[in-house]
C-alpha cells in the first residue's frame, strides 16, 4: 500500500485501522479461539485489503497467540483481551491480562521442561514489549506480514 499523499496543509488524513479484538473468558477454548481469530483476521486482511501475508506469518501469528494467551490464562485471573492490528507491514498481537507483574524470559535451558513460551515469542517476533497498565499489563509482539527473499523475517528488535 502506498502512503496517502499529504494535502496542502501537510497533514496526512487518518487511515482506518485494520484491527480486531476479542475478550477471552478463561475457559478451555481460549487458545483455539484466539488462533482461529488470528487466521480469520489475516485471511480477511488479504481478501479485503489486498495485503500480502506469507504462510510463515500465518503460522508464527498462531504460535504467538497460543503462547501469549496460554501465559495469560496461567498467570492471571479473569478475562483476557486479544488485540490484532496491522501497522507498517506487521501484525501486532496484543494480549492484556489483569496481572501487573511483567514477564521475564528465563535463560535458555534445553533440559528445562516447559516455560519456554516467552523465549519462543521473543525469538520469532520482530519486536516485543511488555507494559504495565492502570490495571494489569499488555504484552505486544509484532511479526512481519511477509518474508524477505531469503525467507527470514527482517531485523529483530526488542524494547
Amino acid at each position: 500500500m502506498k502512503p496517502d499523499p499529504a494535502p496542502a496543509g501537510g497533514v496526512v488524513p487518518d487511515r482506518p485501522a485494520i484491527q480486531t479484538s476479542v475478550t477471552l473468558v478463561g475457559d478451555g477454548t481460549d487458545i483455539a479461539h484466539g488462533r482461529h481469530l488470528a487466521v480469520g483476521f489475516l485471511t480477511q486482511v488479504q481478501a479485503e485489503h489486498g495485503l500480502s501475508v506469507s504462510q510463515r506469518a500465518m503460522d508464527l501469528t498462531q504460535l504467538v497467540v497460543s503462547e501469549l494467551v496460554t501465559n495469560a490464562r496461567k498467570y492471571a485471573p479473569g478475562p483476557i483481551l486479544l488485540d490484532l492490528r496491522i501497522a507498517d507491514g506487521l501484525i501486532e498481537v496484543g494480549v492484556w491480562d489483569s496481572d501487573p507483574v511483567l514477564p521475564i524470559a528465563r535463560a535458555a535451558n534445553a533440559g528445562r521442561v516447559g516455560q519456554h513460551g516467552l523465549e519462543i515469542v521473543m525469538a520469532v517476533a520482530r519486536d516485543f514489549e511488555a507494559q504495565r497498565e492502570d490495571a494489569g499489563k499488555r504484552i505486544t509482539a509484532r511479526i512481519a506480514l511477509t518474508d524477505d527473499p531469503g525467507g527470514i523475517t527482517a531485523e529483530r528488535r526488542t524494547s
